[in-house]
């Protein structure tokens, strides 16, 4: 079976927006503050426009049950973390705490990471301040732009999560 591919469009009159299509569903969407970017750097703010492969994902079991996919999906510890540190050799990667270079929790108090799932952007090939942690997460109210990332409501990511896969494409235009 071929993988699926979600494609992630800006939406018109606002940089940090998007529309967001998988075959018949279609949600509204948040991108990165700085809007889309060819040339992603740690730290702009941008959403690379790019083709990111689906790897894996987590979610906070305590908030979110068993989700409707196959794919890979971990359940988030306390001590996860997520390197952000570009001349670290952990950038872009899973740590645990304690961790003394910069990085994200991925247990975050304000619900964004309950379902995040991880893109291929600068994971399988990793370049120093090309970016990282681009995720596919929940959307903050109001529809928030976000630091990079994709972003949908709880509810669009779990009609979208029965349809993804290992290998599934996120396609930013």
């Amino acid at each position: 079976m071929k993988p699926s591919t979600i494609v992630v469009r800006p939406a018109p009159g606002q940089k940090s927006r998007a529309i967001v299509r998988l075959g018949a569903i279609t949600v509204p969407a948040a991108i990165g503050r700085s809007g889309r970017t060819v040339i992603k750097r740690e730290g702009d703010g941008a959403t690379p426009i790019a083709s990111m492969r689906l790897i894996s994902g987590f979610r906070r079991g305590e908030r979110n049950g068993r989700l409707a996919t196959s794919l890979p999906i971990r359940r988030i510890r306390a001590d996860m973390l997520w390197c952000d540190k570009p001349d670290d050799a952990s950038y872009n990667r899973l740590v645990r705490a304690p961790f003394g270079p910069s990085h994200e929790e991925m247990r975050r108090g304000d619900g964004l990471y309950d379902i995040c799932l991880v893109m291929d952007w600068n994971i399988s090939s990793r370049a120093r301040n090309r970016g990282s942690a681009i995720f596919f997460h929940l959307i903050r109210p109001g529809y928030e732009p976000t630091a990079g990332c994709v972003a949908v409501s709880l509810r669009d990511m779990r009609r979208l999560l029965p349809h993804l896969r290992n290998g599934t494409i996120v396609r930013v235009l």
